[in-house]
């Protein structure tokens, strides 16, 4: 009989583990082994890989909602440009475009990288929905060699912060903001 170290429990001469308290024992019949059991938990291999593994999971979901936490949704993307007609909901952005003439003209506006084509005759206002710290392009051209001055403004919040205007019959008007 094998007496446990732990609970004093008699144990059979076979036993590695002590079978009232589980505690890991010296085996007599493996002469001059020692016994390597220690104080702390006692986990198999299978458990601490799944423990492991959890663990990962748990740490890649996490990254995985703080990333699409952070990322814009559909209705706040950037440089969505719509004319005075249409409401684009969700609008946050700050930048509109205000062209004043009267005849026909065309153009680009929008993020310097990502500029939007425009067209039309006579004033309109466009909504520039491009982040604060997007740097705003505007080029406006006359289509139909007209004299009369074209007139551009871009406004943040509300207020002007660039314009610009020509006379020239084949001139264009340059707004290049922040």
């Amino acid at each position: 009989m094998v007496k446990c170290p732990r609970c004093g429990y008699e144990n059979n001469d076979i036993s590695m583990y002590c079978e009232n308290c589980t505690y890991p024992i010296k085996n007599p019949q493996s002469a001059g082994s020692t016994n390597k059991g220690n104080n702390g938990w006692n986990i198999s291999t299978g458990k601490k890989i799944a423990i492991v593994l959890g663990i990962v999971v748990i740490a890649l979901l996490l990254f995985s909602f703080i990333y699409n936490a952070s990322q814009p949704d559909d209705k706040s993307s950037l440089n969505v440009i719509s004319a005075k007609e249409k409401v684009q909901e969700g609008s946050n952005y700050p930048y509109q475009v205000h062209v004043m003439y009267n005849g026909t003209w065309d153009g680009k506006i929008g993020d310097l990288n990502y500029p939007n084509d425009v067209s039309g005759h006579g004033d309109d206002l466009y909504d520039l929905n491009c982040a604060p710290w997007d740097k705003v392009g505007i080029v406006i051209n006359k289509v139909d060699g007209s004299t009369n001055e074209l007139k551009v403004e871009l406004l943040r919040d509300g207020k002007v912060v660039a314009e610009n205007s020509t006379t020239n019959a084949t001139g264009s008007v340059i707004i290049n903001y922040n």
